[in-house]
Order: structure tokens, then sequence, then C-alpha cells
């Protein structure tokens, strides 16, 4: 009988796949990549020394790359090997993008097949799909192959000749990429926006109006009535804050047009006015409102709404989404596309007919054009699997909490896709106020204004169309009447910076999705005032990006693709450049240094326009339009000396990183010179205090050579001058004696230091330390001695977060001294210990460890409390205590043991404590039988227990003569 194996990437889809194709299929994975460039310890003997030592990268002869299998992908092609054996054909069903097409490729050059190989990819993991590809099947993209290839070699050239600069001149560990070092350069600009920022004030007045007159009661007088805010006086526009530059003056524009910069006092007495005189509607304005829907998902805008509204971050996104993909719920999830497929159109409008009715239907098909000019290859967008959509009530039985969250946020945005629009009406009103000539003017010139006029503006929606289904998160913007005046921590939608920043100020509306019915009006018509209020507001810096705002700048400037967001995110907090304050990303001390180093020797590196042209390169590279080699000899040696690695034939016309004169990689690091490192990890404060960005840390110093600690949570916008000052003033202070430890006789003091404050014993000096000293002082020749033991350590600790360094008292110091505290031990005479660590209070026996809520539980938990808590399952750190079970089923026969049903990872599973099964498709966790999981847990019972990984042996050695022969026939390509 002929065999036919099918090669995926990830063992998730195995079972499915191979349940649709049949018997006469056999489905093994890959596992992700198979081969990489080789690392240098990986070459052999022959070859380090040779053309590819360096990079595993041959630069002089067409950028040849060599691979070597992962060495823990070795089991991996084993069995695959053993499994084409007895195969006739090869099917390769790797993901349909780059990534998916070199992992066909490397899986080509490794197993080398003698069987016909066909190329067979979908887009979602359903019946049909797989049934589709199998019939329209194709080659490998080699087009595709070198996009990535060159991807590869791209990254490879610049994170290995680039961070051993970093590591030289800033710190050791450190990486640059051409996506990373870019992105953190955003958050670092964004940051020194902020630390440039000079805020300015103003006022502005918010009236509370009526259109009931004196002779009606409170109460009607109140339903119609509503909120104007000041807009003019005497036709000129009141400042709001976007009328300021980020230098606290008001914008050239605002200049122009004579806005009024408003004071305290005339808004107060404008205020007063308001009161005093009988407000006229002067116009009635009404315009019809519509709002379309959002395109369905891409892989970043997925990320940003997961963000907004899940709290979820990208790389959580992609984890949860790749595993609904695996599992057949939804399309696949790298893709710039917001096309739908004809049968995902016709599904969507059908069940918006049937869900919302018919009228929720628009007359036409929505189609969305591509927002991304660089969309790699065709991909539909983000949606639910198959020709009909399953809704959330009809999957909520088979996906866990953040799965079943993410596919109703795809499933809503899909659907509401397809539906109509949401319509109204928007009512603007503008009210004229007399003034006396005493009743206020501007900040600049004194003037005196007869006129007040105050806008009011209402939307009411009288059809709410897709609404019903879904409504887009936004970011926070700027200024908005939320937070006018505020100067706490907000959240950027995008590039908010510079002049004129986009927000509504203090006479600026809200989300016009938002409903607010203004009572009706006509113009001449006299209002009531209810009340007047003047309130001071100041400008607010450019807000720091999120992840999911990040992304977004990032895609607008069409710098990395969907497949790299969440790896960029992950990689600029793993390595330091950014740190999480709720949503925000803070750059570092190091992103600075690193960012400077960067801008001052690679300007072309994290310049956006030019690495933007990289990413549209490699488009062209995997269209076709462009030559790898010519490229990547353009971007390494530069265009005058493209030549110099064979690629002369080609690189006139192909393209490359950078037009004619550009220096490439190579001669930047040629022409680097000497970088003053104690430039590059300065960052002037003022006032002859400099920050410094030193090995264990950043640090302040003055000019006269003091230092002082910087503490780890302050932000660099909030280092001021000011603040400089403070720190330096507590660096110099020995900190505040609290008394005698009467234990030990030592003196007790309470600093603050770089991690906070703390409290310290003070230990007395060593005896000798005198003579030490004097011989030092005298110039005495010190003869080398052995290294001595370390003397002993003052005990140290911090301050609970409910205590203040100002009232600290010796009692609660002698407490935090005292831990950790032992609170008793368990039957097998183990000792319980409770104490603070970096993540909050915790008890400890052993290895094994448990979270206590409050840090007051370090010295009141009893025996009992905490033998209790470490008789609970352990949670992870911000996870939830462990669920119960889902549902009871009754005791096996087979086992006499109590089976349950469980919500995992993966979804629900049976499970007699010992063994557990994953629920089948189609079966409900609320109305499975007992006798289904009975079955079920028998038959992995039968199937015997995982096969364990072999421990691996410790090879000997062997050495082997290198043949000379092409690195494409073992590892490279070409």
């Amino acid at each position: 009988m002929p065999r036919k194996l099918v090669i995926v990437e990830s063992p998730n889809k195995v079972r499915s796949i191979a349940g649709y194709l049949g018997p006469d299929f056999d489905v093994e994975a890959s596992v992700g990549h198979i081969r990489d460039l080789a690392q240098p310890s990986e070459l052999p003997a022959a070859e380090k020394k040779g053309p590819y030592g360096r990079f595993a990268v041959d630069v002089e002869d067409g950028f040849k790359p060599y691979y070597v299998v992962n060495p823990d992908k070795k089991k991996t092609v084993t069995q695959l090997k053993k499994a084409l054996k007895e195969a006739d054909e090869l099917y390769l069903a790797t993901d349909d993008d780059r990534e998916g097409e070199a992992i066909a490729w490397h899986l080509l050059e490794v197993l080398k097949p003698k069987v016909p190989v066909k190329r067979m990819t979908f887009t979602e993991i359903t019946k049909e799909a797989v049934t589709r590809a199998l019939d329209s099947t194709r080659d490998i993209d080699s087009h595709r192959v070198d996009a990535q290839e060159t991807r590869r070699i791209l990254d490879r050239l610049v994170g290995y000749e680039v961070s051993p600069v970093l590591w030289r001149k800033v710190r050791a560990g450190l990486s640059a990429g051409r996506v990373q070092s870019v992105a953190t350069r955003l958050v670092v600009e964004r940051e020194r926006e902020r630390m440039a920022f000079v805020p300015a004030g103003y006022w502005g007045v918010e009236a509370r109006l009526s259109t009931g007159l004196g002779g009606l009661d409170e109460a009607a007088r109140a339903e119609g009535s509503f909120t104007a805010r000041l807009a003019a006086l005497d036709g000129r526009r009141v400042a709001t804050g976007r009328d300021f530059t980020d230098g606290g003056e008001l914008t050239a524009s605002a200049r122009k047009a004579s806005t009024v910069h408003l004071h305290e006092g005339a808004a107060k007495a404008i205020a007063e006015a308001v009161m005093r005189a009988v407000p006229r509607v002067a116009e009635v304005e009404e315009k019809p409102y519509k709002r379309r829907p959002a395109a369905p998902f891409t892989t970043s805008t997925l990320q940003q709404e997961a963000s907004r509204k899940l709290r979820m971050n990208p790389r959580e996104t992609m984890r949860v989404a790749q595993g609904l993909y695996e599992n057949g719920f939804i399309t696949y999830m790298r893709t710039d596309s917001t096309v739908l497929s004809g049968q995902a159109v016709a599904a969507a409008r059908a069940q918006v007919a049937e869900l919302y009715g018919p009228e929720y239907v628009p007359a036409k098909p929505r189609v969305y054009a591509a927002k991304t000019k660089g969309a790699q290859e065709a991909h539909e967008a983000i949606r639910p699997a198959g020709d009909h959509f399953r809704t959330p009530a009809q999957v909520s039985g088979e996906l866990s909490g953040a799965q079943f969250r993410l596919y109703e946020l795809i499933w809503k945005r899909t659907v509401a896709s397809q539906m109509a629009d949401a319509v109204g009406s928007t009512a603007t009103v503008r009210v004229e106020v007399p003034l006396a000539p005493a009743d206020g003017g501007s900040r600049d010139s004194g003037h005196t204004f007869s006129t007040a006029s105050l806008t009011a503006s209402g939307t009411v929606i009288t059809f709410r169309g897709f609404l019903a289904a879904y409504e887009e998160g936004r970011d926070a913007e700027r200024y908005s009447e939320a937070v006018a005046g505020s100067a706490g921590e907000a959240v950027s939608g995008g590039e908010a910076g510079g002049a004129g920043a986009a927000g509504a100020g203090a006479g600026g509306g809200g989300a016009q999705s938002r409903e607010a019915r203004l009572p009706a009006m006509i113009a001449g018509q006299e209002l009531a005032a209810l009340g007047a209020e003047a309130a001071g507001h100041e400008t607010t810096p450019p807000p720091r990006y999120t992840e999911a705002s990040l992304v977004k700048a990032l895609e607008e400037r069409e710098i990395g693709r969907p497949s790299t967001y969440a790896a960029t995110m992950s990689t600029i907090s793993d390595r330091g450049y950014v740190d999480h304050r709720g949503q925000a990303l803070v750059p570092t001390w190091l992103a600075f240094a690193v960012t400077r180093l960067l801008e001052e020797n690679f300007a072309e590196l994290v310049d956006y326009d030019f690495t933007a042209s990289m990413e549209a390169d490699l488009d062209r590279i995997a269209a076709g339009e462009a030559d790898r080699v010519a490229w990547l000899a353009r971007f390494y040696f530069g265009a005058d000396g493209a030549g110099s690695a064979g690629a002369a034939r080609a690189a006139g016309s192909a393209g490359g990183a950078g037009q004619d004169g550009e220096r490439g990689l190579r001669a930047m690091l040629d022409t680097l010179g000497e970088i003053d490192a104690r430039a590059i990890n300065s960052v002037p404060i003022g006032e002859g205090m400099t920050l410094r960005v030193g090995r264990y840390g950043p640090y302040l110093e003055s000019d006269d050579g003091k230092r002082a600690n910087v503490p780890a949570d302050l932000a660099p916008d909030e280092l001021t001058v000011e603040r400089a000052r403070e720190l330096f003033a507590r660096a110099a202070d020995d900190g505040r004696e609290l008394g005698v430890d009467p234990s030990t006789g030592h003196t007790i003091i309470a600093k603050d230091g770089r991690y906070g404050p703390y409290v310290t014993e003070v230990l007395p000096a060593p005896e000798g330390g005198a003579d030490a000293e004097e011989a030092s002082s005298s110039g005495a020749k010190k003869k080398r001695t052995t290294k001595k033991a370390a003397g002993p350590k003052p005990r140290t600790a911090s301050l609970l977060k409910s205590m203040d360094l100002s009232t600290v008292t010796l009692e609660q110091a002698l407490d935090l001294l005292s831990l950790p505290r032992v609170v008793g031990q368990d039957a097998e005479g183990v000792d319980i210990t409770a104490q603070n660590g970096r993540f909050g209070p915790y008890l400890k026996k052993g290895t094994d460890s448990r979270s206590l809520a409050t840090e007051e539980q370090i010295f009141t938990v009893t025996l009992e409390e905490a033998l209790a808590l470490f008789a609970q399952p352990k949670t992870r750190r911000g996870q939830a205590a462990a669920r119960g079970p889902l549902r009871e089923l009754g005791t096996d026969p087979a086992t006499g043991k109590p089976v349950v049903i469980k919500d995992g990872r993966f979804g629900p599973y049976f499970t007699d404590g010992e063994t557990n099964v994953t629920l089948r498709r189609g079966d409900d966790p609320a109305t499975v039988t007992p006798e289904r999981a009975y079955e079920l847990l028998a038959e992995k019972r039968a199937k015997g227990p995982a096969k364990k990984r072999a421990t691996r042996k410790t090879a000997t050695k062997k050495t082997t003569t290198a043949k000379k022969k092409s690195p494409s026939a073992e590892t490279g390509r070409k």
C-alpha cells in the first residue's frame, strides 16, 4: 500500500491533520527549524580559520552560509529520515510564510528524498482546507527562501559586528539588531521628549446650562441641562492643550490666529459673568453621524487590541493565537492582510443575519484594502476557521480562559467587519454670553472682551449597526477632558510628540461613539445657568509607548513584519532596555547609552527610513525582483564595494540596502575611530551633575567627584536637577540613627539606597584598622599578602512598603533585621520561615515556598496558618490559586479512582489523578458522559506511558578529515 509522508511544523497539528488525511498518510512534525547558521564553536576545525570562521557566512564568496542541524533536532531528523524510508511521496506542509518556506527547503536539503516532493500549504486547519491543499500542491518558492535567508544573514552580520562594540563600550552581554535597536530608539526618543518637556498652564471655563428657565422646578431644569465649555472670546479661540509646544509656548499657528491664553483671574471673572448673565443660543448645527467598522485583524492589530482589551502582551497573544490556529479554531495568525476570502465573507454575513437580523447586513460585502505597503505573501486576515463560524458560546466548553477571550475577540471583530454602519446625528450648539467690561481679559494683553462663546456637542446613535457586536478599543489621547490638567501616567496610541500634538484639549470632544444627547434648542433661545466653574489645566508630556502602540508605530514606519513584533517586544525587555510601569514602556539608562552609541557611530542602522527600506528590499527579494547576493553586498560592503563580494554582475541593477555613495556596514566599522566610552555612558542633568551608566547600574556624579545612587524605580524623565540635588543630599547623609540594638550593642541607622530605603547596623571598626591606616598614609611599602577572609557584614533589610524612612522606629528596624523569622517546624522537623523577598513576602520550607498576602503576615503568621498554605497547590507568581474541577464524573470501574474534568492550558481534560486525556472535539464538558471518560482513559492507559527522552551521552570526539566540497553539499546553499 503506497504511503505518503506529510511534515508539518508543530506537533500540535499532527493529530488533527492525520485525522483529516486518513490512514494512507503518516504525519510528522519538524518542531520548527531543524537547521540554522552555525555558531563559531560548531564549525569544523578546518573551517574555523577559513572564510566561515567569523560569521558562518562567506562574505567574500556570494555570502554563502554554513548551516548545521540544531543539536536538539538531531533526534527529530533521524525520526523523519526513518519515516521517509517508508514513504512513496513527501508533502512539506510547513507554514505558508517565509519562515515556513525556509523550513521546507531545509528539510529538503537535509532529508535528501528520493521520492516525489510536493509543497502543501493551508491557512486554517479544517478538513476542507487540508483537502483543498492536498489538491493544489506546488514547488518550494526559492524567492521566499532567498528572502528568509537574506534576513537571517543580515541579522547575523549586524549582531556579530555591532554587538561586540556594545560589549566593549557599554556592558557585556548586550545586543544590537536591525529591528530591536530601532524599537529601543523610539522608546528612548519619546523619553527624551518627556525630559525636555516644559509644561504650560492655561485656564478654561465649564458651565452647566439648562433649557428650563426659572418657572420650572429643579427636576425639570436638570432634565434639560447640558455642559458647555468656553470656546472663544469675541470670536478669538481660547487656548487649549494642543495650542502649546512642548517648550511651554503658544504654537506659531495659535499666535497667528490671536488665540487667547486665559489666566486665572480672567477665567474666574468669566465664570461669574455666566452666572449673572442670560446665556442665549446663537447657533444650532446638526450633522449626520456615520461610523464604519474596523477591518478584520492583522497580526499587529490583533496584538494591539488584545493589549487594550485583554491586557495580553504581544508574546502571550501570539502564543494563544498559535494554539487556536493549530487546533483548528482560527486561520493563520501571522499576516499583514485585511482581506477575507469569499467563503469567509459569506460565513460572516450569514451569521450577522442569523444573530442580529437582516437589517444589520450591508447591501454589498465590505472589501478592505491592505494598509501595509510592504505586506508579505497573500494571506487572509485572522478570522474564525471554516466555512461556518462557530460562535463563542459554541466553543466555550473547548477553550481555556485566555484562548476563549482571544477567540471571542477575533470572532466579534470578523463578524462586525461585515455589518452595517452605525448611524445617527451629531448636534453642536453655540451659546453666547454678554460680558461686562470688567469680566475678563487675556494673560498677554489685559484686553477685555464683550462676548463669551461656549460650545457643546452631542451624538445620538439611531442605529447601532456593527456596534451591536463590537467596538474597537482606543489608546489614551494626550489631551482629553478625562485627564486635562493631570500629570498622571499616560500611554501612547502612536506618535503624539512635538508641537500641536493630537488631542482635544480643554475644549475638545471625546470618543464619538459615546452617546451624549442634547436637549432640543433653537437659535435665539434663552437658557438658564445652573453653575459655572473656572478650572486650571497644565499641558502633559508626550505619552509613553505601550507594547501595543510601539507595535503600531513600527508598523506605520514599515519596520519589521508580523513574525517579528512579539519577539522584538520580548527582546528589548529581556536585554534590560525597557522597564514596565503598568502598560507603559520606560527606557532604562542603559537604553540611552546603547542608543547614543548607535546614533553616533552606526546612524544608518537605527535610521527609520533606512530600516524600512531594508524591509521593502526583502519584500522585493521574496517577489523575485531583487538579487539576494547583490543586496547583501551593497549592505555589507557599500555601494562602492559591492564587487568585493563577487556580486558585480548584479549589484548595479538589483538595488540594495543603500544608494550609490553610501557606506556599508564594514566601512562603518573600519572608520569607527575611538569611541569615548565615558561620554557614551553619560547624560548631563544640569548644574555640573551627570548621570553615568556604570557596570553595576546608573549613578550620579558631580563635577567635584561626589557620587550618589539612582533609585531603580526612578524614570529618566523624573531625574530633574531638583531630584538630583536630593539624591546627592541623601548620599551625603550617613543615615538617621534609630538607637542601639540591646542584643549586640550595635547602632542601628535608616538610610536610602539605590533599591530604596533600608535599615542596617553599624559594625565597630576592626582591630588594627588605625595602624593599617597610619602605615598607608606614611607611604610605607606594603608587602604582598595572601587574601584574607572577608570580615563580618552588617545585617541589612529593606523597609516594608507600609514604612517610611522618616518615621521608621528602632523596634520596627530590629524586627526587619531579625528576618527570616522561624515560624515553626513541620511534622518532619523542617523549619518554616517567613521572610521578605524580591517579589514580596513569602514562607519557605526547604526548597518549597508559598507567597503571603501581606507584608505584615511575615511577623504574624502562625505555624497552623503556614502549614495550611503549604497544604495547598503551589501557584506561579501572578497566578490565581489552582482551580477546582469543572465536573466530577464518578469512580472509574477499571481503576477505582475518581474521575474529574479539569481545565488545563490546552483546554479541558479527563483525569483520574494519574492518567490525563484531552477531551475530543465535539465533547462538551457539561454533557459528556462518565462512560466516555472511562473509555478514553482506558485507551490512554493501554498505550502505556509516554516514552521519556533518552539521557544524552557524551560522545567520544572523532577527528575526521574535512572533505573539500562546497558547504552546500552538507550545510550551505548555493
